[in-house]
């Protein structure tokens, strides 16, 4: 190895990210790049020229605003990660320095609440606020022309995703259901009612409307185990499978004119992209150089569309592809800015067997040869957020700078994780907690059989993940050497007592209900059992943080300074769910690292 594991961790957090967000008629990719710190506005000329749009204090994204000339963009943007989204608008001027937050002209502008940009016609821009009661959201649609308002829906609840149909009457509308791992769907405006059952467990997304506005095509897995591309009727008593598999999750995006599907296959954290026709008749396959995650945003006149790419070794390209042909361009190489010493770790794909005879998908990340020899065969459990989410197979620079310093990387999908089934993402709710926590003394177990040491193994995790950190060290004290809690639950009731009002009720679908659940709450938080923690811990947190609030790290923190266990907690002054900017995240995991590594060395 040519270089010493500081410059490889630095060069791993140098690389920048990117995602799509739009694209225009003429093939101009609205996209985000997080080049000037953290995630800003990029204009991608279909040569792959870029024009910076944005330079904000906080990440942001956006949409183009259709049929706008000059070109105008609805910017979604918050304070310091607050996660209360306001709503601008900019104009693409030709030649300009990028827009600053005070030359941004706001749309809908309210700081103590959020509005989540949902969908955008070219006369209305169409958002879901909680400015109500700070509680429900209702879907608003605003009048580009005189900016009087419509409210469409005020019946309460989560809202996840609005789609306008092509007539621009009607919405349908996506919602957090009360069961957990299930949405429910309904239309208002125009068309309105109920298209799936909201006490059903079943997950219905990628909401869109069919080509003659008499049907919508989503993903679901309304009475399967996997979910299928499905055409339901408005008034959903019809149900078609256009595309399936038994045995994997489907996904969908559809083009804006109803005539196409590029239709996912999600197979252990990585998705194939296949072009259908509406009726669910092939078209072609897309191929990239390597599987991993894409993102998809269609053009106007469905002819093509923009997908960025992510897989543990491209940082993220993005491609044009023909809807036709599935025939790939590529626009931005994300592989191009990897630094040819820079040796990355591809996972290798297991099952690791459980004492009740369940079977955990784990993907497996080991250093390069070369690695620092003292840390051969120490280990660190990576585990994802949600917990109705799961470990994809993307770019991460931290498993890749841990593997880069010499530590093997396992990434499960514990049970409770999304996308291996109906079944899999059920079997942490509620009562079953405590099982998912057991399968990281599975996966302990399970070291010996990739000849690593048990005795030098740490956890490692963000938001959920962050809990199940908490819970490990503190619930199995002797397996674990040390954590780095990212953002996460140390106790289950203080958590809910203190989380944003808004979510509140879909957190308890997953964890338990305060006013009936406490007794199993008090014993799956992690707070409980902080007299059998020894294991060292390294906790970072956003101060603005609206999901897991700063106290859940202030309190774990205070405990353990308490009995005298090493521990260090960063606090960013500017993030909220996790670190969103440039610097706070090369601050913060060049230390996490380095603590692990002293901790695990031989």
């Amino acid at each position: 190895m040519t270089r010493d594991p500081q410059s490889i961790i630095t060069a791993l957090l140098d690389l920048q990210a990117w995602q799509v967000f739009d694209i225009d008629p003429d093939g101009r990719i609205l996209a985000g790049n997080d080049a000037p710190g953290s995630l800003q506005l990029v204009e991608l000329a279909p040569d792959g020229s870029r024009t910076p749009l944005t330079d904000l204090p906080s990440r942001c994204s956006g949409r183009y605003l259709p049929g706008s000339s000059p070109r105008q963009v609805v910017v979604q943007h918050d304070t310091d990660g607050d996660e209360r989204m306001q709503l601008s608008l900019l104009t693409v001027e030709p030649g300009r320095d990028p827009y600053r937050l005070d030359e941004l002209t706001p749309l809908v502008n309210d700081p103590d609440y959020m509005h989540v940009l949902q969908d955008v016609t070219d006369t209305a821009v169409i958002y879901s606020t909680n400015r109500r009661n700070g509680v429900d959201m209702d879907v608003i649609v605003r009048d580009l022309a005189d900016g009087t308002e419509t409210i469409l829906y005020d019946g309460g609840g989560y809202v996840a995703t609005v789609v306008a149909s092509h007539d621009q009457r009607s919405v349908a509308v996506s919602t957090l259901s009360l069961r957990p791992a299930s949405t429910a769907v309904f239309l208002a405006g125009a068309e309105s009612g109920p298209v799936t059952d909201p006490d059903e467990h079943a997950h219905h997304g990628h909401l869109a409307w069919a080509a003659g506005d008499d049907a919508l095509i989503m993903s679901s897995n309304h009475d399967r185990e996997f979910n299928a591309v499905v055409r339901v009727s408005l008034d959903g008593t019809a149900w078609q499978h256009l595309v399936a598999a038994d045995d994997h999750d489907l996904l969908v995006d559809v083009s804006p004119d109803g005539t196409a599907l590029a239709v996912g296959h999600l197979v252990d954290g990585a998705v194939t992209i296949s072009v259908h026709d509406a009726d669910g008749t092939h078209r072609a396959d897309v191929t990239t150089p390597e599987d991993g995650i894409p993102t998809i945003v269609w053009a106007p006149d469905s002819s093509a569309f923009a997908m960025q790419v992510s897989s543990p070794t491209d940082p993220g390209s993005i491609f044009r592809v023909d809807a036709r042909t599935g025939a790939t361009t590529l626009i931005i190489d994300g592989r191009a800015q990897l630094p040819a010493d820079l040796e990355l770790s591809p996972p290798s794909i297991h099952r690791v067997p459980t004492a009740d005879g369940e079977q955990v998908p784990c993907f497996v990340h080991r250093p390069p040869a070369g690695a620092d020899p003292k840390l051969a065969g120490a280990s660190v459990v990576h585990i994802h957020g949600g917990p109705e989410s799961l470990a994809m197979r993307i770019f991460s620079p931290v498993i890749q700078a841990l593997t880069a310093v010499g530590l093997t990387v396992l990434v499960p999908n514990v049970r409770g994780s999304d996308g291996y089934g109906k079944r899999w993402v059920s079997l942490d709710d509620v009562e079953l907690r405590l099982d998912s926590v057991a399968d990281l003394g599975a996966l302990h177990a399970w070291l010996p059989d990739l000849e690593l040491d048990q005795d030098r193994s740490a956890l490692w995790g963000g938001s959920y993940g962050g809990y199940m950190v908490l819970a490990g060290v503190t619930m199995q004290p002797t397996l674990w050497a040390a954590g780095v809690d990212i953002v996460g639950i140390s106790s289950l009731i203080t958590f809910l007592e203190n989380t944003s009002d808004y979510r509140r009720a879909y957190r308890e679908r997953e964890y338990g209900r305060l006013d009936t659940d406490r007794e199993f709450l008090i014993k799956a938080s992690p707070i409980t059992y902080l007299d059998q923690l020894t294991s060292p811990l390294f906790i970072i947190h956003g101060a603005n943080d609206p999901r897991v609030p700063l106290s859940e790290a202030e309190q774990i923190a205070a405990a353990l300074d308490e009995r005298g266990i090493r521990n260090e907690l960063k606090v960013y002054a500017d993030e909220g769910h996790g670190l969103a900017k440039r610097a706070n995240r090369a601050d913060a995991y060049p230390a996490a690292i380095a603590f692990l590594s002293e901790l695990l060395a031989r």
